[in-house]
């Protein structure tokens, strides 16, 4: 699995016009399942994102996770982000996982997420979705599941 993790004040989800999810101080992050991702991809990229300490502490210093701040999470499944473009201008997409299978496996990452305390809102899987957000710092962090990066 791969994600864009995003560290926000605020961010929102629209769906044809429609406001479908919001959170203030959090994280937004863009979830892309691969063919090869299984239940263990999901359970490890949730845990990861839930512990990643990129909030500042009282220092400064970026040593807080969201779970320790209180932090709101908002997922958004991405299959772009399995986008090859090694070869040609147009992306390929072989590698993202059909949606059926990714859809199951991102459940499981807002399933894992919700059980370790975090609210945890979405967008909507398989629609075109309008992502606004407010990345504070900012900071951003790629993660690889198949530690492709």
């Amino acid at each position: 699995m791969r994600a864009v993790v995003q560290r926000v004040t605020r961010a929102h989800v629209e769906v044809e016009g429609a406001r479908v999810s919001e959170i203030e101080r959090g994280l937004l992050v863009l979830v892309g399942v691969a063919v090869e991702d299984e239940d263990r991809d999901a359970i490890e990229l949730a845990r990861k994102i839930a512990g990643l300490r990129i909030f500042e502490d009282a220092d400064g210093r970026m040593n807080r996770s969201l779970v320790e701040v209180g932090g709101a999470l908002c997922l958004v499944s991405q299959f772009t982000l399995l986008a090859d473009v090694r070869k040609g201008r147009r992306p390929s997409f072989g590698g993202a996982a059909p949606p059926e299978q990714a859809e199951l496996l991102f459940e499981r990452v807002v399933e894992e997420s919700r059980s370790q305390g975090i609210e945890v809102s979405t967008g909507r899987f398989r629609t075109m979705m309008e992502v606004e957000l407010v990345n504070h710092g900012p900071v951003t962090i790629l993660i690889d599941t198949a530690r492709a990066f």
